[in-house]
C-alpha cells in the first residue's frame, strides 16, 4: 500500500502536467529550429539606451524625454511593428551632424501621437546657434555659457540694416529626421530645425500625412536656412495634408518615381520642387495637387544642375501639376530650368526634361508685382507640355524659352 507521502507526490506531479500547456505546432517548428518569429514584445523607449535593441519589438511605446548633446536616436523595430509616440523628445543643444532620429522599421505604422520633437532646449537651435557665432564674434567663450540671447540681440557687430543676416552661421545638423524602411508616418510636430527637417529615403510604399513642421522660429534676423520640409529619394511615396512653415522648399524631389504631394500647406517657404537634378538621379511620375503655397520665392519649380558634367545620366518626365492654389510669391510663380543654381540663363543638356502637364483642375498662381507668373528655361526639353489648367496672374508676366518643347494652352 503506498503511503500518504508517495500520494501527495503523485498529486503534485499531476498539477504541474496539467498546468503545463501542450505547444501547438508552430510553437515546437521554433523550438527546434531555433527560430523566434513569434515575438510579440511592447517595448517602451524613454531614453537613447532604451532605443538601441528594438529588433524583437511588435509594439513601441515613445514616452517624453530629453535626449542629451552629441546623441542621437535610431528606431529599427519588427516588421509590421507599431510604434507610437506619448510625449515629446527634445533634443539638448547638439553638435551631432545628423539625422538625429532615424526610423528603420519595415511596413511600420508610426504615430506620434500630435506630440513634438524639438531641436534645441530650452530656447530653439536657431538662437544657440545665433548666440554660439556672437560669442566667437566678440572673443568671448565658445562653450555653454554663451551670451544669453537678449543681451545678444543688443548687441551690432556684423549686423545690416535687415539683423543679423551677415552673422549667421552655417548649420549644425545635415537633416534632423530620417524616414527609412516604409510604412505609414502620421501626427507629428517636427519644431526647430536648423537644417533639412524630414528625408524621405523609403525602401517600400509609404504614407506620410498630418506632419507639421514648425521652422517659424528661423524667420527671426533670417536665421533659419536650408530648413527643407521634406526631401524625397524614394518611390511610392506620397505626402499628404502635411503643414510647412519653412525657409526653403516645402518639398523637394531629388529622385524617385511614383509620388504623390498632395492637400499640403506651405508657408513662406520655396514652395514644391523637382531636384535639384543632378548626376544619375531620374524623377518620374509626379503628381502634385490640391496643395495650397503662401509667400515666398518661388511657388512651383524644376531645377536642373546647369553643367552638364554634374547632370548626366539625369532626367524629369510625366509631371501633372493638379488643382494648387498659389499666392503671394516674390520671384518666381512657375520656375523649370535647367539653369540650376541659376534661375535662368544658359542652360545645360546633361538632364532631358519631358512631359510635364498642368491639367485635371485648375492650378492658381499669384505673384507679386517683381516676381514673373512663369519662366521656362530649357536647354533639352521635348514633347507637348498641356498647361491648358495653369491660370498665372500679376507681376512682370513670364519668359518662355522651352527649347524643342511646345507649350500649350494655359494663361500666364
Amino acid at each position: 500500500m503506498p503511503s500518504i507521502t508517495s500520494i501527495i507526490q503523485l498529486a503534485a506531479f499531476l498539477t504541474v502536467a496539467v498546468a503545463v500547456p501542450t505547444p501547438v505546432d508552430g510553437e515546437l517548428l521554433e523550438r527546434a529550429t531555433g527560430t523566434d518569429t513569434a515575438k510579440r514584445t511592447t517595448c517602451t523607449v524613454n531614453s537613447v539606451a532604451s532605443a538601441a535593441d528594438l529588433s524583437g519589438c511588435s509594439a513601441v511605446i515613445i514616452t517624453a524625454f530629453t535626449v542629451p548633446a552629441g546623441e542621437t536616436i535610431t528606431l529599427s523595430a519588427a516588421s509590421g511593428a507599431t510604434i507610437t509616440q506619448t510625449g515629446d523628445i527634445t533634443f539638448a543643444y547638439t553638435t551631432a551632424t545628423g539625422p538625429l532620429i532615424t526610423f528603420d522599421t519595415d511596413n511600420v505604422l508610426y504615430n506620434g501621437g500630435d506630440h513634438n520633437i524639438n531641436v534645441g532646449r530650452p530656447r530653439s537651435l536657431f538662437e544657440e546657434k545665433l548666440s554660439q557665432h556672437l560669442n566667437r564674434v566678440m572673443g568671448l567663450s565658445t562653450g555653454m555659457d554663451k551670451v544669453p540671447m537678449e543681451a545678444s540681440l543688443s548687441r551690432t557687430p556684423l549686423s545690416s540694416a535687415s539683423g543679423f543676416v551677415s552673422a549667421r552661421p552655417p548649420s549644425v545638423l545635415t537633416t534632423n529626421y530620417r524616414f527609412k524602411g516604409y510604412g505609414t508616418f502620421e501626427y507629428v510636430t517636427v519644431l526647430n530645425s536648423p537644417a533639412q527637417a524630414i528625408s524621405v529615403g523609403t525602401t517600400g510604399t509609404t504614407v506620410i500625412e498630418s506632419i507639421t513642421v514648425d521652422n517659424s522660429a528661423g524667420n527671426t534676423d533670417s536665421l533659419g536656412a536650408n530648413t527643407d520640409g521634406f526631401d524625397i529619394s524614394a518611390s511610392d511615396v506620397t505626402l499628404s495634408k502635411n503643414v510647412v512653415t519653412n525657409q526653403d522648399d516645402c518639398v523637394a524631389i531629388n529622385s524617385g518615381s511614383t509620388i504623390i504631394i498632395e492637400d499640403m500647406t506651405c508657408t513662406g517657404s520655396h514652395g514644391i520642387s523637382i531636384g535639384s537634378i543632378a548626376s544619375d538621379k531620374t524623377v518620374s511620375g509626379v503628381k502634385i495637387a490640391r496643395n495650397t503655397i503662401t509667400g515666398g520665392l518661388y511657388g512651383l519649380r524644376i531645377k536642373v544642375m546647369q553643367v552638364d558634367s554634374d547632370a548626366t545620366d539625369a532626367s524629369v518626365s510625366d509631371v501633372i501639376y493638379e488643382e494648387n492654389v498659389i499666392s503671394g510669391i516674390t520671384e518666381y510663380g512657375v520656375l523649370i530650368t535647367q539653369s540650376y543654381p541659376d534661375n535662368d540663363g544658359t542652360p545645360g543638356t546633361g538632364a532631358p526634361i519631358t512631359d510635364i502637364n498642368f491639367t485635371g483642375g485648375t492650378t492658381t498662381v499669384s505673384v507679386d508685382s517683381d516676381a514673373y507668373t512663369l519662366v521656362i528655361d530649357c536647354g533639352a526639353c521635348s514633347g507637348t507640355w498641356d498647361f491648358v489648367d495653369l491660370d498665372a496672374t500679376g507681376g512682370k508676366g513670364h519668359i518662355i524659352a522651352a527649347n524643342d518643347a511646345t507649350i500649350s494652352g494655359g494663361t500666364y
